[in-house]
């Protein structure tokens, strides 16, 4: 059964799994490898430091570090197997509203056309109604048909398509689904 869950030394063999099948060039969207040091990650002490840093990066209560904004890491899984990664930025910096948006995810090779990146969009968007975001961003390559399909699929309207120096990006909204009961948050804050 698909998961999203936050980073966990535990599956440090299955992650690395996953990894091992993308190309070196590949950008893995959402996984927080830019917050990974350059080389070590095999190593445990090195992983669990990394995994440690992708779980701070939602802490609220600590300044995000200049240019970044609090983000939730997540890894998709299915029991013990990584299928992906998703991040939730909880709000947006300049860059982020040009090309990145509030969500970014990706799909391990082996484990695409299965639906995965759907169901992990639909997750994420119940993630971002429950911080008050009341409606996010969610960018792709202008390239990628599949990514424009999966955001479209999750209630995305397209915005407007952008060439920048990040590349060419369409930029869609999505208004997360309300709450559960008529009244929604305010309901349940009343209670």
């Amino acid at each position: 059964m698909l998961e999203l869950i936050a980073p966990t030394v535990r599956l440090h063999a299955a992650w690395t799994e996953a990894y091992a099948e993308w190309p070196a060039e590949a950008q893995q969207d959402g996984a927080g490898l830019r917050l990974a040091p350059e080389a070590g990650l095999d190593r445990p002490e090195v992983f669990a430091a990394w995994v440690e840093r992708l779980r701070e990066q939602g802490d609220t209560t600590v300044p995000a570090a200049p240019g970044r904004v609090h983000a939730t890491y997540l890894w998709i899984v299915d029991g013990d197997t990584c299928l992906g990664a998703a991040e939730l930025r909880h709000s947006l910096n300049d860059f982020l509203r040009e090309a990145g948006g509030h969500i970014g995810y990706s799909v391990r090779p082996s484990a695409r056309r299965r639906g995965v990146a759907t169901r992990t969009l639909g997750q994420l968007l119940l993630r971002a109604r429950d911080l008050d975001l009341d409606r996010v961003l969610v960018t792709c390559d202008e390239d990628n048909p599949g990514s424009a399909r999966t955001i479209e699929l999750g209630g995305g309207v397209l915005e407007d398509v952008r060439t920048s120096a990040y590349g060419t990006k369409r930029r869609y909204w999505i208004t997360p689904p309300p709450a559960p009961g008529a009244g929604g948050r305010a309901e349940e804050r009343a209670e």
